[in-house]
Parts: C-alpha cells; sequence; structure tokens
C-alpha cells in the first residue's frame, strides 16, 4: 500500500479548492510543518517514529486570463510497530500516520478543503489511493482531543492485502483539526483482530500528538539534495528552507509502503 499517494491525494484536492480563489498572485508556495507524538506516549503504546514524508504537489491554476504554479507541501510523520499476524508472523504491521497541511488563506478565509472534510471523506479518499484496500465500512464514531481541541474519530473496517495474504483491518481517522498554521488529521491503521489491543493504542497516540515533534528519525532526507524518489505527482519538497524530515522511503514492507 502506498501512503505517499493518499497523500498525493489530499494535496490534489486542497490544490483543486484554490483553482477558483481570486488573490492568488504572490501567494505560490504553501508548506506545512511536521508533526509527530510524545516520546513517552510512543514508548507506552510501543510505536517507533519511522519516516517522515514532505510531498509537494503542484498545479497551475487561472484566474482572470492570468495564471500561475501553486505549490503546496505537506507532511506525513509515520510510526510503526511489530505486531503478531498468523501466519505471517511478527511484522510491522501496526501503522499510525500524523498528517499536517498548510492552512491557505485567501480573503480572510482558508481555502484548504481539509479543513471541512468529514472522516468518511477523509477515509474514502485513502481507500481510492491505495491499490490494496478496498470494501471500507462504518463501524463508529467518537469525539476525541486532539491539540486541545475535540474533533471527530471515526472507526472503519476494510479489506487489505498485506505481504500477499487477505487480511481484515480496521482504519481510524480524525477530522481535521488546528495546528496553528496547518490542518493536522491522524490515521490508525492496525490488523482487525488485534483491536482489544491496538484500538487504545491509537487512541493514545491521537491524544498524544505534538507540533513540537522530537527528530528521532534525523532529517529524513534519502539523498544529500534531498529529492523525491519520482513517483508522480510528487515534486522536490525543498524549497531552499531547513524543514525537517524531507521526502523519506522506510522500505518495510508495511500496510502502508509499497510504493508505486
Amino acid at each position: 500500500m502506498n501512503r505517499r499517494t493518499m497523500l498525493g491525494g489530499l494535496g490534489a484536492a486542497g490544490l483543486a479548492g484554490l483553482a477558483g480563489c481570486l488573490g492568488l498572485v504572490g501567494m505560490d508556495k504553501h508548506e506545512s510543518s511536521p508533526a509527530g507524538v510524545n516520546a513517552d506516549v510512543r514508548d507506552e503504546t510501543g510505536y517507533e517514529e519511522t519516516d517522515v514524508d514532505g510531498i509537494t504537489i503542484e498545479e497551475e491554476v487561472g484566474v482572470g486570463g492570468v495564471s500561475e504554479t501553486i505549490a503546496v507541501t505537506n507532511y506525513v510523520t509515520e510510526h510503526e510497530k511489530a505486531v503478531e499476524i498468523p501466519p505471517i508472523g511478527s511484522q510491522r504491521a501496526a501503522v499510525f500516520s500524523v498528517l499536517t497541511s498548510p492552512q491557505i488563506g485567501v480573503a480572510d478565509r482558508n481555502v484548504n478543503p481539509i479543513e471541512d472534510m468529514s472522516a468518511a471523506e477523509l477515509v474514502d479518499l485513502v481507500a481510492d489511493n491505495y491499490d490494496d484496500i478496498g470494501n471500507v465500512s462504518h463501524e463508529d464514531d467518537d469525539e476525541i482531543s486532539i491539540l486541545g481541541e475535540t474533533t471527530l474519530r471515526s472507526r472503519f473496517s476494510a479489506d487489505a492485502t498485506f505481504d500477499g495474504h487477505d487480511l481484515e483491518v480496521d482504519v481510524h481517522v480524525t477530522e481535521a483539526v488546528d495546528a496553528g498554521d496547518d490542518l493536522l488529521v491522524t490515521i490508525g491503521v492496525y490488523p482487525a483482530e488485534l483491536r482489544g489491543r491496538e484500538k487504545d493504542n491509537v487512541l493514545a497516540l491521537m491524544e498524544g500528538v505534538s507540533t513540537d515533534r522530537d527528530d528521532e528519525t534525523g532529517d529524513g532526507t534519502d539523498d544529500e539534495n534531498g529529492t523525491s524518489d519520482g513517483d508522480e505527482g510528487e515534486t522536490d519538497g525543498d524549497d531552499g528552507d531547513d524543514r525537517e524530515g524531507n521526502d523519506t522511503d522506510a522500505d518495510d514492507g508495511d500496510l502502508l509502503e509499497n510504493l508505486d
């Protein structure tokens, strides 16, 4: 499965919302900051921060005969945990992701549509952009506090393929919360048979999200230039600043891997 494609879908959705907005001149680049989970919560739940990806989506938009290229950089901070899955054995099949996407203001309003997307819309976007996940079904909703803001947390069941084996998974998605200059969404995935343990861990990770991320994974670059790996729709996320964790690959064979 491909977490990067999911991010590309979210980024493209954000850019589509900009196409009809006025006042784009001079607002051509937007970048979020990576967020993570407090170290003590990671330790308690057994999850390890493994990857930070910066994904830049570019699109040319036109307003009143004037066109300009808009670039939006989203970040995802990935956390993984090895769990036992019969008959596969111990695999990094429990994954928790923290996505940040920049708030983009035009005429005193945010035009990034992620702000208003429901959990059902977010999980549909995830499923639409994964080759190996389908048959998504809504199971339950509840409220949860992230960064001091109460938001909706929804659980979905889905069919997935992992290491050649069919597997039922739980997918937890939260609706976007305000993270300063960014919007923040969390996504937790684990084998459904481990729900009795991993559901509580995912909820703890959500509540333990922090914008003050400790740099456990280093600078997150694959090479000295920090360039992307050439996935379709992605560009070099390095806009000349020193943002952390730009564009990494952690080829561990987990539920959200196998890059296209």
